[in-house]
């Protein structure tokens, strides 16, 4: 098949894709100050923001990303929340305990830190004590966060797609989860796939993809694309 030539979204339309978070809501704040500096330069029109997930585990403030998000986007945009492994990893601890020692020892740790949720072994006890300690809008956000949202030619999932299978008919392991067989791919995966998931140094901008988590709970850098028209660009704090 051959590639999309010139991937567009629609021209009334101006969309941001953020990266992983990973608990650095300090970050999150300061790109949201881009986006909204960027945007007011650019002609009218609606403005999008699409959360690429894993806002929770790893860095010092899962709570705080949770906060901004729940505080809305900048005024005179609107906001797409996607779900991460992250996500449905603290999720289905919540659900079932006794999987909890994956997500603890994959920054679940800094997460219930982050709550003031002090460690202890007995899982279910550690459970409850996160679940007392979540306010129920945090947990409300998390059970609605969506899988992928397709805007114009892109597609934007938390971490890719399995090539030769239709966005719509994706399993949730590899939206969530796939690496390898995505990112080495070459393939027309349909639309351009944004995503994040797996960190690089720099973001990506390939011919069938645009990566972009650059491990900002550890280097610092949390990156957005800007999608206007045919045009992309990246955002970093």
């Amino acid at each position: 098949m051959t590639m999309i030539e010139s991937p567009r979204v629609p021209d009334h339309l101006r969309v941001y894709a953020i990266g992983d978070i990973h608990g650095r809501a300090d970050l999150l704040r300061t790109l949201l100050d881009k986006i909204q500096d960027d945007a007011a330069r650019a002609p009218d029109g609606e403005r999008r923001i699409v959360f690429l997930g894993d806002y929770v585990d790893r860095g010092p403030n899962s709570k705080g990303v949770i906060d901004t998000l729940l505080a809305g986007p900048p005024p005179g945009f609107s906001a797409c929340h996607l779900s991460g492994n992250h996500e449905h990893m603290l999720l289905k601890f919540l659900d079932r305990p006794e999987s909890g020692s994956h997500w603890l020892w994959n920054g679940g740790m800094e997460t219930l830190r982050s709550y003031g949720v002090d460690f202890e072994s007995d899982l279910p006890a550690l459970r409850d004590r996160l679940a007392a300690a979540l306010p129920k809008s945090h947990h409300d956000l998390l059970r609605a966060l969506r899988m992928y949202e397709e805007i114009g030619d892109y597609a934007f999932v938390h971490a890719g797609v399995r090539p030769g299978v239709a966005i719509a008919d994706q399993d949730l392991e590899d939206l969530l989860w796939i690496r390898d067989e995505f990112l080495t791919s070459d393939a027309d995966f349909g639309k351009v796939v944004v995503h994040g998931h797996t960190p690089t140094r720099q973001p990506v901008l390939a011919a069938n993809r645009i990566g972009l988590d650059t491990g900002a709970f550890s280097s610092g850098r949390l990156s957005a694309v800007v999608l206007s028209g045919a045009t992309r660009r990246i955002l970093s704090t």
